[in-house]
């Protein structure tokens, strides 16, 4: 029983890298194809795509997705703007994400 969790533990990591992989290749294709057309839009620093991808390292393919894509959403001329990081996991130090 246990060899069966340990493999599907396995499997379920290897199919979020390759999920964290494929946004991360998107994205990094709209930075430098697209978004070079579109001009600088975005209000807030990072940028939304910057976000996204930090997101995604930080919170896996899942959250980290939906953690940009509720970014880009509050991304419009009625929305805010200035710096507005990703959020910390509960019990992460800033002085540990430096090292």
């Amino acid at each position: 029983m246990e060899k069966r969790v340990l493999i599907l533990n396995w499997i379920r990591n290897q199919a979020e890298n390759f999920l964290s992989w494929l946004l991360i290749l998107l994205i990094r294709f709209y930075q430098g194809a697209i978004s070079p057309w579109l001009g600088s839009s975005c209000r807030y620093q990072p940028t939304c795509s910057a976000y996204m991808l930090e997101a995604i390292r930080a919170w896996g393919p899942f959250k980290g997705f939906w953690l940009g894509i509720q970014r880009v959403f509050r991304c419009h001329p009625w929305g805010g703007s200035g710096y507005d990081p990703v959020p910390r996991k509960p019990g992460e130090d800033a002085d540990e994400e430096r090292k």
